[in-house]
């Protein structure tokens, strides 16, 4: 893909980047998100002297009003796909970034790294890949909103407010939960759940990291202490994985934090982590 089948906003955040001589950082959204999730953190980042970047999935809407409105556009998106789109946004950068993703995005971001793609990398409640096995009850309830349906893997489906608070914001109030609903929840890809789902057992599976690459660079793995959706054993099975790697390998569990802990009201807390582990390489 060259430059110039990305988005416009895209190739406009490519063009300040590098025209900045700074080190950029690309942010990865996960599923039932937009870009706009990491707005309040490239803002952090920027401000730490980085050049941030926020490039969405293929077809992306740019508001949630949007997403709402055309939900059909979020179907059809495979994690080897996003990976490539993700990969040649990187591809056109002047300087190798760092790379932070969230969930699905945190997977993304790990592929990304295994590419030797990524400075150093942050990979927050990050859904799990081929050879991560725990499988706790409380992240198949929070995907089986898509998993009960097979027909899901190519459809967009959307979260009714009920399941968010199961898979985002269990652990904030009920008045911050609904807040966060309607401010940032949006359909989603069926396809990559499903992928994720047979990872395991599909040798062929996108769903896959190279964790043994020697250009993966630092990696932090961050996880929320009552997230439901990648719940601390599915965290701490993927770091176990990529500690076997020569480069740096964290993991940090936030106490009290669900997976909406890179939206919700305790942010900063996350970002503020995150900005430090970049920091020590860039």
């Amino acid at each position: 893909m060259s430059v110039t089948a990305l988005p416009p906003a895209t190739i406009e955040q490519l063009e300040r980047a590098n025209a900045s001589g700074l080190v950029p950082v690309v942010f990865v959204h996960g599923l039932w998100l937009l870009p706009s999730s990491w707005d309040r953190w490239a803002s952090v980042f920027e401000e730490a002297g980085f050049t941030a970047l926020t490039p969405g999935w293929p077809d992306d809407p740019e508001t949630v009003e949007e997403a709402k409105e055309h939900p059909e556009v979020f179907a059809r998106k495979s994690v080897g796909q996003v990976a490539d789109h993700y990969g040649d946004v990187i591809g056109q950068l002047d300087r190798k970034p760092a790379v932070i993703g969230h969930s699905f995005g945190g997977l993304l971001a790990q592929i990304l790294a295994g590419r030797g793609l990524s400075l150093a990398t942050v990979a927050i409640d990050p859904a799990p890949f081929r050879g991560v096995l725990p499988l706790p009850i409380s992240a198949l309830k929070a995907a089986s909103p898509v998993l009960k349906n097979p027909a899901n893997f190519n459809r967009a489906v959307p979260l009714t407010y009920d399941q968010f608070r199961f898979a985002f914001a269990n652990a904030v109030s009920e008045d911050e939960a609904k807040e966060l609903y309607e401010t940032y929840a949006v359909p989603t890809s069926g396809e990559p759940l499903f992928q994720a789902a047979t990872a395991n057992l599909n040798p062929w599976t996108e769903v896959k990291v190279d964790t043994k690459n020697p250009d993966r660079g630092p990696l932090l793995i961050m996880d929320g202490e009552l997230d439901n959706t990648v719940p601390w054993a599915i965290a701490n099975a993927s770091y176990k994985k990529q500690k076997r790697n020569e480069g740096v390998t964290e993991i940090v569990k936030i106490p009290g934090r669900g997976h909406a802990l890179t939206i919700d009201s305790g942010w900063r807390e996350v970002a503020d982590r995150a900005l430090a582990f970049v920091q020590r390489f860039a």
